[in-house]
Protein backbone atom coordinates (compact mmCIF):
# COMPACT_ATOMS: atom_id res chain seq x y z
CA UNK A 1 0.00 0.00 0.00
CA UNK A 2 1.11 3.24 -0.50
CA UNK A 3 1.05 5.39 2.79
CA UNK A 4 0.72 9.46 3.15
CA UNK A 5 2.35 8.90 6.46
CA UNK A 6 2.33 5.67 8.33
CA UNK A 7 -1.09 5.99 9.85
CA UNK A 8 -3.07 6.80 6.76
CA UNK A 9 -3.44 5.06 3.63
CA UNK A 10 -5.37 6.82 0.77
CA UNK A 11 -3.97 5.18 -2.63
CA UNK A 12 -3.72 1.44 -3.46
CA UNK A 13 -0.38 0.23 -4.48
CA UNK A 14 1.04 2.79 -7.05
CA UNK A 15 4.44 3.63 -7.18
CA UNK A 16 4.91 7.13 -6.30
CA UNK A 17 7.40 9.56 -8.20
CA UNK A 18 8.95 10.41 -4.48
CA UNK A 19 8.25 10.64 -1.32
CA UNK A 20 8.80 13.06 1.73
CA UNK A 21 7.85 12.89 5.67
CA UNK A 22 3.92 14.23 5.18
CA UNK A 23 3.36 13.58 1.37
CA UNK A 24 3.85 11.62 -1.67
CA UNK A 25 4.48 13.17 -5.29
CA UNK A 26 2.75 10.83 -8.32
CA UNK A 27 3.57 11.36 -12.21
CA UNK A 28 0.54 10.68 -14.33
CA UNK A 29 -2.55 11.65 -15.21
CA UNK A 30 -5.06 13.54 -12.67
CA UNK A 31 -7.92 11.70 -13.63
CA UNK A 32 -6.66 8.02 -13.32
CA UNK A 33 -4.91 8.73 -10.41
CA UNK A 34 -7.74 10.13 -8.33
CA UNK A 35 -10.48 8.17 -8.84
CA UNK A 36 -8.12 5.21 -6.64
CA UNK A 37 -8.35 8.15 -3.54
CA UNK A 38 -11.80 6.92 -1.36
CA UNK A 39 -14.39 8.95 -0.95
CA UNK A 40 -14.34 11.69 1.77
CA UNK A 41 -11.29 11.11 2.32
CA UNK A 42 -9.23 14.71 1.62
CA UNK A 43 -9.48 17.64 3.62
CA UNK A 44 -8.46 20.21 0.93
CA UNK A 45 -7.60 20.74 -2.39
CA UNK A 46 -5.88 23.19 -3.38
CA UNK A 47 -4.47 24.44 -7.33
CA UNK A 48 -4.12 26.28 -10.01
CA UNK A 49 -4.58 24.30 -13.57
CA UNK A 50 -3.64 25.55 -16.79
CA UNK A 51 -5.45 28.88 -17.55
CA UNK A 52 -8.08 29.01 -20.37
CA UNK A 53 -5.98 31.02 -22.56
CA UNK A 54 -5.58 31.49 -26.25
CA UNK A 55 -2.03 31.20 -26.46
CA UNK A 56 -0.70 27.68 -25.82
CA UNK A 57 1.43 27.36 -23.14
CA UNK A 58 4.34 24.40 -22.59
CA UNK A 59 2.60 22.86 -19.82
CA UNK A 60 -0.48 22.47 -21.74
CA UNK A 61 -3.94 24.45 -21.40
CA UNK A 62 -7.68 24.12 -23.18
CA UNK A 63 -9.44 27.43 -25.01
CA UNK A 64 -11.36 29.48 -23.38
CA UNK A 65 -14.27 28.16 -25.03
CA UNK A 66 -14.37 24.40 -24.34
CA UNK A 67 -12.46 24.95 -20.94
CA UNK A 68 -15.81 24.27 -18.79
CA UNK A 69 -16.30 20.94 -20.93
CA UNK A 70 -12.51 19.73 -20.07
CA UNK A 71 -12.48 20.73 -16.43
CA UNK A 72 -15.82 19.05 -15.24
CA UNK A 73 -14.43 15.21 -15.23
CA UNK A 74 -11.68 16.49 -12.51
CA UNK A 75 -14.39 18.60 -10.82
CA UNK A 76 -16.88 15.57 -10.39
CA UNK A 77 -13.75 13.65 -9.35
CA UNK A 78 -12.94 16.67 -6.67
CA UNK A 79 -16.45 16.45 -4.82
CA UNK A 80 -16.19 12.64 -4.64
CA UNK A 81 -12.92 12.91 -2.71
CA UNK A 82 -13.23 15.61 -0.56
CA UNK A 83 -14.41 15.49 3.13
CA UNK A 84 -18.60 15.99 3.73
CA UNK A 85 -16.30 20.16 5.75
CA UNK A 86 -13.27 19.80 2.80
CA UNK A 87 -12.79 22.82 0.56
CA UNK A 88 -11.80 23.19 -3.15
CA UNK A 89 -9.55 26.27 -3.45
CA UNK A 90 -9.26 27.35 -6.84
CA UNK A 91 -7.17 29.73 -8.57
CA UNK A 92 -7.73 31.01 -11.62
CA UNK A 93 -6.52 33.50 -14.28
CA UNK A 94 -8.70 35.58 -16.85
CA UNK A 95 -8.09 35.72 -20.88
CA UNK A 96 -9.40 38.17 -23.31
CA UNK A 97 -11.49 37.92 -26.27
CA UNK A 98 -9.35 36.68 -29.34
CA UNK A 99 -8.86 40.09 -31.10
CA UNK A 100 -10.39 42.13 -29.02
CA UNK A 101 -9.51 44.02 -25.79
CA UNK A 102 -12.54 42.34 -23.91
CA UNK A 103 -12.75 40.06 -21.16
CA UNK A 104 -13.37 36.53 -21.73
CA UNK A 105 -15.91 34.82 -19.19
CA UNK A 106 -14.33 31.36 -19.17
CA UNK A 107 -13.64 31.62 -15.36
CA UNK A 108 -17.13 32.63 -14.64
CA UNK A 109 -19.00 30.40 -16.53
CA UNK A 110 -16.83 27.50 -15.34
CA UNK A 111 -17.97 28.73 -11.20
CA UNK A 112 -21.21 28.95 -12.31
CA UNK A 113 -20.91 25.43 -13.54
CA UNK A 114 -19.01 24.12 -10.63
CA UNK A 115 -21.79 25.32 -8.14
CA UNK A 116 -24.66 23.90 -10.46
CA UNK A 117 -22.45 20.55 -9.77
CA UNK A 118 -22.33 20.53 -6.18
CA UNK A 119 -20.20 23.25 -4.78
CA UNK A 120 -21.24 25.78 -2.69
CA UNK A 121 -18.41 29.13 -3.28
CA UNK A 122 -17.85 30.08 -0.04
CA UNK A 123 -15.94 32.81 -0.83
CA UNK A 124 -14.07 34.80 -3.48
CA UNK A 125 -10.89 36.04 -3.09
CA UNK A 126 -8.57 38.76 -5.06
CA UNK A 127 -5.17 37.63 -5.29
CA UNK A 128 -3.15 41.37 -6.48
CA UNK A 129 0.37 40.74 -8.53
CA UNK A 130 1.75 44.72 -7.72
CA UNK A 131 4.57 43.15 -9.99
CA UNK A 132 2.95 41.66 -12.84
CA UNK A 133 4.17 43.14 -16.21
CA UNK A 134 1.75 45.65 -18.24
CA UNK A 135 0.06 42.53 -20.02
CA UNK A 136 -1.82 42.34 -22.59
CA UNK A 137 0.56 44.44 -24.98
CA UNK A 138 -1.17 44.88 -27.35
CA UNK A 139 -3.99 46.41 -25.49
CA UNK A 140 -1.79 47.81 -22.87
CA UNK A 141 1.79 49.07 -24.22
CA UNK A 142 0.76 49.56 -27.77
CA UNK A 143 -2.64 50.71 -28.29
CA UNK A 144 -2.70 52.08 -24.44
CA UNK A 145 -6.70 51.42 -24.38
CA UNK A 146 -6.39 49.24 -21.37
CA UNK A 147 -4.18 49.17 -17.83
CA UNK A 148 -2.58 45.81 -17.07
CA UNK A 149 -3.69 43.24 -15.84
CA UNK A 150 -2.40 42.43 -12.19
CA UNK A 151 -5.54 40.18 -10.75
CA UNK A 152 -6.34 36.66 -10.69
CA UNK A 153 -9.38 35.56 -8.80
CA UNK A 154 -9.36 32.27 -6.18
CA UNK A 155 -12.39 30.58 -5.73
CA UNK A 156 -12.92 28.71 -2.29
CA UNK A 157 -15.65 26.18 -2.86
CA UNK A 158 -16.94 23.49 -0.55
CA UNK A 159 -19.10 20.52 -0.31
CA UNK A 160 -21.04 22.29 2.37
CA UNK A 161 -22.16 25.75 3.43
CA UNK A 162 -20.15 25.33 7.01
CA UNK A 163 -17.13 23.87 5.60
CA UNK A 164 -14.15 23.94 8.12
CA UNK A 165 -12.80 27.27 8.94
CA UNK A 166 -10.74 29.20 11.40
CA UNK A 167 -9.48 32.91 10.42
CA UNK A 168 -7.79 33.48 13.88
CA UNK A 169 -5.82 30.88 12.35
CA UNK A 170 -4.55 33.54 9.51
CA UNK A 171 -4.84 36.95 11.66
CA UNK A 172 -2.57 40.02 10.37
CA UNK A 173 -0.86 41.79 12.90
CA UNK A 174 -2.84 45.13 13.80
CA UNK A 175 -1.98 48.73 12.28
CA UNK A 176 -0.47 51.01 14.71
CA UNK A 177 -3.55 52.95 14.41
CA UNK A 178 -5.32 49.84 16.05
CA UNK A 179 -2.75 49.63 18.78
CA UNK A 180 -3.48 52.63 19.64
CA UNK A 181 -7.18 52.56 20.28
CA UNK A 182 -6.77 49.43 21.54
CA UNK A 183 -4.35 51.01 24.30
CA UNK A 184 -6.43 54.21 24.77
CA UNK A 185 -9.63 53.13 24.66
CA UNK A 186 -12.39 53.40 22.22
CA UNK A 187 -16.11 55.26 22.92
CA UNK A 188 -19.09 53.05 21.74
CA UNK A 189 -21.03 55.07 18.85
CA UNK A 190 -22.99 54.80 15.76
CA UNK A 191 -20.99 55.74 12.53
CA UNK A 192 -22.22 57.97 9.58
CA UNK A 193 -22.74 54.95 7.72
CA UNK A 194 -25.12 53.85 10.63
CA UNK A 195 -22.72 50.72 11.25
CA UNK A 196 -22.81 50.75 15.54
CA UNK A 197 -19.55 50.24 16.79
CA UNK A 198 -19.85 48.34 20.28
CA UNK A 199 -17.41 48.48 23.38
CA UNK A 200 -16.16 44.97 21.88
CA UNK A 201 -15.06 46.69 18.90
CA UNK A 202 -11.78 47.35 21.22
CA UNK A 203 -11.03 43.71 22.81
CA UNK A 204 -7.69 42.60 21.71
CA UNK A 205 -8.39 39.63 19.50
CA UNK A 206 -4.37 39.20 18.98
CA UNK A 207 -4.98 40.31 15.50
CA UNK A 208 -6.91 41.39 12.36
CA UNK A 209 -8.87 39.64 10.57
CA UNK A 210 -7.77 39.66 6.53
CA UNK A 211 -9.59 40.77 3.58
CA UNK A 212 -10.69 38.49 0.87
CA UNK A 213 -7.93 40.82 -1.41
CA UNK A 214 -4.63 38.86 -0.74
CA UNK A 215 -1.23 40.94 -2.25
CA UNK A 216 1.37 38.35 -2.85
CA UNK A 217 3.93 39.50 -5.55
CA UNK A 218 4.61 36.61 -7.57
CA UNK A 219 8.36 37.35 -8.45
CA UNK A 220 11.30 34.45 -8.06
CA UNK A 221 14.83 35.01 -9.32
CA UNK A 222 17.42 33.26 -7.19
CA UNK A 223 15.25 30.64 -5.33
CA UNK A 224 16.76 27.18 -4.05
CA UNK A 225 14.54 25.87 -6.52
CA UNK A 226 15.30 27.75 -9.29
CA UNK A 227 19.25 27.39 -8.47
CA UNK A 228 19.21 23.58 -8.56
CA UNK A 229 16.81 23.20 -11.14
CA UNK A 230 19.95 25.24 -13.44
CA UNK A 231 22.40 23.47 -12.08
CA UNK A 232 20.68 19.83 -13.13
CA UNK A 233 19.96 21.22 -16.41
CA UNK A 234 15.95 21.12 -16.17
CA UNK A 235 13.74 23.69 -16.99
CA UNK A 236 11.78 25.40 -14.54
CA UNK A 237 7.87 25.44 -14.32
CA UNK A 238 6.73 28.21 -16.20
CA UNK A 239 3.96 29.21 -14.19
CA UNK A 240 4.85 28.80 -10.34
CA UNK A 241 2.17 30.18 -7.56
CA UNK A 242 3.81 31.75 -4.76
CA UNK A 243 4.31 29.62 -1.49
CA UNK A 244 2.36 32.09 0.65
CA UNK A 245 -1.09 31.96 -1.55
CA UNK A 246 -1.48 27.66 -0.47
CA UNK A 247 -0.52 28.89 2.59
CA UNK A 248 -2.73 31.16 3.36
CA UNK A 249 -5.34 28.38 2.66
CA UNK A 250 -3.62 25.64 4.12
CA UNK A 251 -3.72 26.97 7.50
CA UNK A 252 -6.80 28.86 7.28
CA UNK A 253 -9.00 25.52 6.04
CA UNK A 254 -6.94 22.74 7.90
CA UNK A 255 -5.82 21.47 11.03
CA UNK A 256 -2.23 19.68 11.19
CA UNK A 257 -2.00 15.50 9.99
CA UNK A 258 -4.95 17.15 7.45
CA UNK A 259 -4.65 16.00 4.08
CA UNK A 260 -4.38 18.25 1.10
CA UNK A 261 -4.35 17.43 -2.79
CA UNK A 262 -2.71 19.93 -5.55
CA UNK A 263 -3.88 17.74 -8.65
CA UNK A 264 -2.12 20.00 -11.03
CA UNK A 265 0.82 20.27 -8.95
CA UNK A 266 3.28 21.82 -11.51
CA UNK A 267 6.67 22.46 -9.49
CA UNK A 268 4.64 21.20 -6.09
CA UNK A 269 4.47 24.40 -4.30
CA UNK A 270 1.73 23.42 -2.61
CA UNK A 271 3.25 20.36 -1.14
CA UNK A 272 6.33 22.33 0.08
CA UNK A 273 3.73 24.80 1.92
CA UNK A 274 1.87 21.44 3.04
CA UNK A 275 5.21 20.30 4.59
CA UNK A 276 5.98 22.89 5.93
CA UNK A 277 3.00 23.79 8.44
CA UNK A 278 2.77 19.31 8.75
CA UNK A 279 -0.07 19.01 6.98
CA UNK A 280 0.20 16.07 4.73
CA UNK A 281 -0.14 15.85 1.03
CA UNK A 282 -0.32 14.26 -2.31
CA UNK A 283 0.15 15.59 -5.58
CA UNK A 284 -0.45 14.85 -9.10
CA UNK A 285 1.78 15.77 -12.25
CA UNK A 286 2.09 14.59 -15.45
CA UNK A 287 4.93 16.11 -17.28
CA UNK A 288 7.82 14.46 -15.49
CA UNK A 289 10.30 17.31 -15.92
CA UNK A 290 8.46 19.26 -13.47
CA UNK A 291 8.13 16.71 -10.88
CA UNK A 292 11.62 15.94 -11.23
CA UNK A 293 12.49 19.31 -10.65
CA UNK A 294 9.98 19.56 -7.47
CA UNK A 295 12.14 17.42 -5.55
CA UNK A 296 14.57 20.40 -4.77
CA UNK A 297 11.71 22.19 -3.15
CA UNK A 298 11.85 19.73 0.05
CA UNK A 299 15.87 20.09 0.05
CA UNK A 300 15.24 23.05 2.72
CA UNK A 301 12.20 21.57 4.97
CA UNK A 302 14.06 18.47 5.40
CA UNK A 303 17.26 16.09 5.34
CA UNK A 304 15.95 13.02 3.96
CA UNK A 305 14.32 12.66 0.77
CA UNK A 306 12.78 9.27 -0.11
CA UNK A 307 13.38 8.60 -4.24
CA UNK A 308 11.96 5.92 -5.70
CA UNK A 309 13.56 6.76 -9.13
Amino acid sequence: MIYVSSNNTLLPKVKPYYSTRLGKAFLGDTLNLIKKIPDNSVNLIITSPPYGLRKKKEYGNADPEVYVKWFMPFAEQFLRVLKPNGSFVLNIGGGWEKGKPTRSLYQFELLLELCKHGFNLAEEFIWYKPSALPTPAEWVTIRRVRVKDAIEYVWWLSKTPHPKADNRKVLRPYSDSMKALLANGYKAKLRPSGHKISEKFRVDNKGSIPPNFLEISNTESNSHYLRMCQQHGLKPHPARFPAKLPEFFISFLTDKNDVVLDPFAGSNVTGEAAEHLNRKWIAFELKEEYLKGSKFRFNLSQKTLFSNQ
